[in-house]
């Protein structure tokens, strides 16, 4: 494109989420530098909170950043889910390390600390992605932005979210609507709370289920999911809406965590994911190109894998990008990158697509209606019996980084 000023990276990461700050960390610690595109001004951190479970832990230790979270945040042990129509608890117990629900920006801060201050560019938004033949069978990737900046790279990330544009490039099916929307906030009482440190969940026989978790002794994280579209309008109607339609009926100690939401965190969005057999099947890949995180494999919250998962696949292509590093003698060759990536997306996309369909099952059982065999499934199998093995997905151990010796880190 004429008139463009035109850059060379190694490898370029676009999205400054999880997945991307994650990634970058990750290739740091192998001794690769990479540019990060954010499309916003800053550190996004929609979403207020997430929970980690031991899966992410093992990730956020590869990456050498778990330590500055578990100082902060306390493991949660056990759990439990009241049925309102009927009074039945269900009992919930984590795994033994338990789960840690962290302010999503703590995280984000804490990947992005590691990080060479000039490594994200903020304000960058994809106008066009191309893949340019070289020599020798090789390829670069061009990204082009809306400011008329061309950046070649050897290596292209798409961390760009649900509605990836590197995903659509790469020709993945667009991500489906779930049939459930979720409304999310932090909730703060300044004078402190007296509540248990447990996760608490109530669900309905009306298709709504909700909850809230402890980060600290002064706020909590909750949530309410519901089926149909999401709401739009200001933070205070969303509030009300949650107080006066979606949960009357909830029990008090719930509708005094929403009234202390904090309107500035509220959210109400879409559950989206796309289907596993298309990340069974589709192009998660294409020479030096791929995607990670919610750009490969989007779900819905129900197992509270979406960020672990993101942090997983950071580790994963870490360690094959530091493999080829080390296989050629430290040095980034361009023509290896195809098959490092390669590599990566046949360990991740399994695993992927097993999260999407456990996260669905879960949240399609947990959140069923009225009818007599939607009861038995949710109250009587469900957390007996299937809640355990999907919650084994959360021990997953996605391996270490190798250690590289290059010459090429910050």
């Amino acid at each position: 494109m004429k008139g463009e000023m035109e850059m060379m990276e190694d490898v370029v990461i676009v999205g400054a989420g999880i997945a991307g700050l994650a990634t970058a960390v990750a290739l740091k610690r192998v001794g690769v530098r990479a540019l990060v595109l954010e499309r916003s001004q800053g550190i996004r951190a929609t979403g207020a909170a997430l929970s980690l479970f031991p899966n992410a832990w093992l990730a956020l230790d590869a990456l050498g950043v778990s330590h500055k979270l578990t100082r902060s945040y306390d493991p949660l042990l056990k759990g439990s889910v009241t049925n309102i129509n009927t009074g039945d608890v269900q009992q919930v117990l984590f795994p033994d390390q338990g789960i840690r629900t962290v302010h999503r920006k703590a995280l984000l801060e804490a990947l992005a600390e590691e990080l060479p201050t000039d490594t994200i560019r903020f304000s960058s938004k994809l106008a066009a992605i191309e893949s340019q033949e070289q020599g020798g069978g090789a390829s670069i990737a061009v990204v082009h932005l809306e400011d008329g900046t061309a950046i070649k790279s050897k290596v292209l990330i798409g961390c760009d979210g649900v509605h990836s544009v590197v995903a659509r490039w790469l020709g993945l099916a667009e991500p489906v609507h779930s049939g459930r929307s979720a409304v999310r906030s932090l909730a703060v009482f300044p004078q402190g709370h007296r509540f248990k440190h447990e996760v608490q969940q109530f669900v309905d026989q009306q298709d709504k289920r909700a909850g809230f978790v402890p980060l600290n002794d002064r706020e909590f994280y909750w949530f309410l999911t519901c089926k149909g579209e999401n709401m739009t309008g200001e933070p205070e109607e969303i509030q009300r809406e949650v107080l006066e339609k979606y949960a009357e009926n909830f029990p008090s100690i719930y509708l005094d965590v929403v009234r202390h939401a904090d309107l500035s965190t509220i959210t109400w969005a879409p559950l989206m994911y796309r289907h596993p057999w298309r990340i069974i099947s589709g192009n998660l890949n294409k020479g030096n190109i791929t995607v990670a995180g919610d750009a490969m494999h989007p779900m819905t919250p129900d197992l509270g894998q979406g960020g672990g998962s993101s942090l997983e696949d950071a580790v994963v292509l870490g360690r094959h990008i530091g493999n080829s590093i080390i296989k050629n003698g430290g040095q980034f060759i361009e023509g290896d990158m195809a098959k490092a990536i390669d590599d990566y997306v046949k360990e991740r996309r399994w695993r992927g697509a097993l999260l999407v369909t456990g996260s669905y099952f879960s949240g399609w059982i947990q959140q069923g209606g009225a009818k007599w065999w939607e009861k038995f499934l949710r109250d009587r199998l469900f957390f007996k019996y299937i809640f355990g093995f999907l919650a084994g997905l959360a021990y997953y151990n996605c391996g270490n980084l190798p250690a590289v010796s290059s010459g090429k880190e910050d």
